[in-house]
């Protein structure tokens, strides 16, 4: 409304009124500044009743907390793990404002009324608050408006639909059980409230810290300004001065935490359905994998292995030898995933002991009037566990025991948004509390979006302490900001369509940025059944996906890379096989991941924040620092265009080198997928193997792709399971590469030699060579057994005892 009146009014005249016209409409505002009282880390100012505290969490990152009455509540998050670590600040007080200034970037605070900027040392402006409209609230919601630049564009909010681009639409975030969603669908499963602004190379981000029921508005109300809000809780929020997106999201992800290493095998290929029940079909399933010779890492097992769909129980009449079944399983390589919902089946007196010993140790939500909160799920009438409590956290971590003991290798908990049957909001009522430690309460409103977060963490500390030194796996649909500190997650019940093969790619790039990396979407689609081409493409893309997992719906049919024929079948395992190829690289990039936060899946934007022409690509993307890849997502696709990015790129799969910024034209193939490689990168890989289990055969590939200012490429590895590698057990081989008139100069530098790997010999492959070399030299000795292949323009040559230092010269 405010939009309406500001068009026909000059600027001095809508300031003056944006007080009145707010309070209008039932808002308070932040008004004039009266008092600068000065912190160690910051200032607190007073607007009269209300104060407003502008510090420095620490270099590059400022905070902003607002409290109405005077008073802030006691300082918590489920979200940052940080330390503040404040630099020295400089506070200039004058009489129409206050700059704080810590490094290269300064916070404008004007005091009549009160309003923020952030800006560079140099001046430029990164983010203002709306001139007419200063913080405000309205009753128990409170909301922040910040100026939109024309050029600027939005990303980040975690699994939203739609273009990774948020301007010009609004969003909740409010986890919801959103079963096969579409582009409009929201709000979706998680609840991350951070983003990135971007324009014209000038970066930010703004995470804001709040756990109700929050909303997002980028310019759809009001053209000129997006703001950012929620229905309780605080006006407590996180600025990012970059200055590049990937530097807001290595700061994001130390503020909250970021996924840790996960074991090796989980980025192997995936399969489930719901359900694969009875015994009998779990065998088959394993079998066909490994006679058809087809890799797989992983089995999953929906709620039909459980007795009535009660968790942490096994129907034996289904499955007589359950133990045994996981035993011959794991000898076959593949690990076994069991579903493990949130709720526990209300069934007294009866043996269940999860139930029993629950309500003994008085872990379930309560209503307000203090009785057990019941609702129905799919055992039917149920109860839930109070994860705010930690002995409640704990009590749920313990049941995972026996399936632990079995060796049952990783757990995936769904519903926990939490997601409850027979209801209008899909969940529990406002009435719900939930205990804290301390002794206090508080609403559903207020736990609603984090209760996933503390199911997921539950299970995650409870297998750390039964399995100390192994690396849990946990999947969970809900999330709110820092649940990667706990579990991988996926994009929840999408559908077997060629929009949502399309849809996938932005959901998961926006998820990466959100500082979730370890994600992926049900493989074909959870509803319904996909056409063979659709399968088929993909299981392509999935290649090329973090979490790589096959898995459908009851009722649909058989979704295993097998169906559809010997074709289909022989495209499928080609992918799934080159998947394993990639397997060094592919880990080597998670474990920069779990250092950095920088995603294994990268938006362009990520790589090339100077480039505006890329900002508003979400169909193509960065698989590691490496990998360009431009998945086929249209069921009729004539020609395709592939715009690769700034830089020499080289054909994946066939060596060819491109010019700088070249533009492709192309009709793909069923069993053709544009991947190229960066010049100036070396990519490692091995030779296939079914499983993770197995060592590969043969020495290690390195792939060296010559060109670009920085040739260089690195190795990650360790035994892929514990805890270890913290112990310095592990290997670090990085690679360089230099091109000369004379010839090139490859070199292998062990930065840490605390894991003997499988290989002791490394085939080297150097591409884009239009002749092959004189000669080829490691150290001080020819090298006589190389060859040079002219199709591909490649040299290739074997360094046996390469685990070693070494420097490889090809001489032209």
């Amino acid at each position: 409304m405010l939009g309406i009146f500001r068009r026909s009014l000059p600027p001095a005249v809508v300031l003056s009124l944006a007080p009145v016209i707010l309070a209008a409409q039932g808002w308070q505002h932040v008004g004039v500044v009266q008092k600068v009282d000065k912190l160690p880390d910051g200032v607190e100012l007073t607007c009269g009743k209300t104060k407003v505290r502008v510090t420095v969490f620490r270099e590059g990152i400022f905070r902003v907390r607002v409290a109405p009455n005077g008073a802030f509540p006691k300082d918590f998050s489920w979200a940052v793990v940080e330390t503040p670590e404040p630099p020295a600040i400089r506070v200039d007080d004058t009489k129409d404002e206050v700059r704080l200034t810590a490094g290269s970037v300064v916070a404008r605070i004007r005091k009549s009324p009160l309003l923020i900027d952030f800006l560079r040392g140099t001046g430029d402006m990164l983010v203002a608050d709306a001139p007419d409209k200063p913080m405000g609230w309205n009753g128990g919601q409170l909301r922040v408006w910040k100026r939109m630049p024309e050029e600027e564009g939005y990303y980040g909010l975690g699994d939203k639909a739609g273009p990774m681009n948020r301007r010009n639409r609004a969003f909740t975030l409010w986890n919801t059980d959103a079963f096969a969603w579409q582009e409009s669908t929201d709000p979706l499963y998680k609840s991350i409230p951070f983003f990135i602004g971007l324009r014209k190379g000038l970066a930010y981000g703004i995470f804001f810290d709040n756990t109700w029921r929050g909303s997002f508005d980028f310019g759809k109300e009001d053209h000129d300004s997006y703001s950012f809000g929620a229905e309780g809780g605080e006006i407590n929020y996180y600025f990012f001065a970059g200055p590049t997106p990937k530097k807001i999201v290595e700061d994001f992800t130390a503020l909250v935490g970021r996924t840790k290493l996960p074991p090796l095998w989980t980025l192997g290929f995936q399969q489930s359905r719901y359900s694969y029940e009875p015994e009998a079909r779990v065998y088959e399933i394993a079998k066909t994998f490994r006679d058809k010779k087809i890799p797989v890492d992983a089995i999953y097992l929906d709620i039909d292995y459980q007795d009535k769909n009660t968790p942490f129980t096994v129907d034996r009449q289904k499955f007589p030898t359950f133990e045994k079944m996981v035993t011959d399983l794991t000898a076959q390589g593949i690990h076994t995933v069991l579903i493990t919902d949130l709720h526990i089946k209300k069934d007294p007196d009866h043996g269940y002991a999860p139930y029993d010993t629950g309500a003994k140790d008085d872990v379930f939500v309560k209503r307000a009037d203090g009785t057990t909160y019941v609702g129905p799920v799919w055992p039917g009438d149920s109860v839930f566990p109070d994860f705010t409590l930690t002995r409640a956290r704990d009590w749920w971590g313990g049941l995972y025991k026996n399936f632990s003991d079995l060796g049952v290798s990783g757990f995936w908990n769904d519903m926990n948004e939490p997601a409850i049957f027979l209801t209008i909001t899909k969940t529990m009522p406002p009435d719900v509390r939930h205990r804290l430690d301390d002794g206090t309460a508080l609403p559903h409103l207020a736990i609603h979006n984090v209760f996933g977060m503390q199911n997921v963490r539950a299970t995650s500390d409870g297998l750390l302490k039964l399995r100390p030194n192994e690396r849990p796996f946990v999947l969970t649909r809900a999330a709110y900001a820092g649940t990667q500190r706990y579990a991988a997650t996926w994009t929840g019940d999408n559908v077997s369509t060629w929009n949502h093969l399309g849809m996938s790619t932005p959901m998961l790039l926006s998820m990466g940025i959100s500082g979730y990396g370890m994600v992926g979407d049900d493989i074909g689609g959870f509803a319904g059944s996909p056409e063979p081409n659709l399968l088929t493409r993909w299981i392509e893309v999935g290649a090329f996906n973090p979490i790589y997992r096959d898995h459908t719906a009851k009722g649909t049919l058989d979704q295993e890379p097998w169906v559809h024929g010997a074709k289909h079948e022989a495209i499928r395992k080609r992918y799934i096989e080159e998947r394993y190829r990639l397997l060094p690289y592919i880990y080597t990039s998670v474990e920069e991941m779990a250092r950095t936060g920088i995603p294994l899946m990268r938006p362009l934007l990520l790589e090339y924040p100077q480039s505006p022409e890329f900002f508003d690509d979400d169909r193509e993307y960065l698989f590691g620092p490496a990998l360009f890849v431009s998945p086929v997502t249209a069921e009729l696709q004539d020609t395709k265009v592939v715009q690769l990015p700034p830089g020499t790129w080289y054909n994946y799969w066939t060596g060819e080198k491109t010019s700088d910024r070249e533009l492709i034209k192309m009709n793909p193939a069923l069993d053709e997928v544009p991947v190229y490689a960066r010049a100036g990168s070396i990519v490692p890989r091995q030779q296939v193997v079914q499983s993770t289990r197995e060592t590969p055969t043969g020495p290690l590939e390195l792939r060296v792709y010559p060109g670009g200012e920085d040739c260089k490429g690195s190795l990650y590895q360790d035994d892929g399971h514990s805890f270890n590698y913290e112990k310095g057990e592990f290997l670090r081989v990085n690679y360089s590469c230099q091109v000369a008139t004379a010839g090139i100069k490859i070199v292998s530098a062990v930065e840490k030699d605390g894991y003997k790997p499988w290989w002791n010999a490394a085939e080297i492959i150097v591409y884009g060579l239009d002749k092959a070399p004189q000669s080829v030299r490691v150290g001080d000795a020819m090298i006589r057994d190389w060859h040079y292949d002219p199709v591909q323009h490649a040299a290739v040559f074997t360094i046996n005892d390469a685990k070693n230092n070494w420097i490889a010269e090809l001489i032209f």
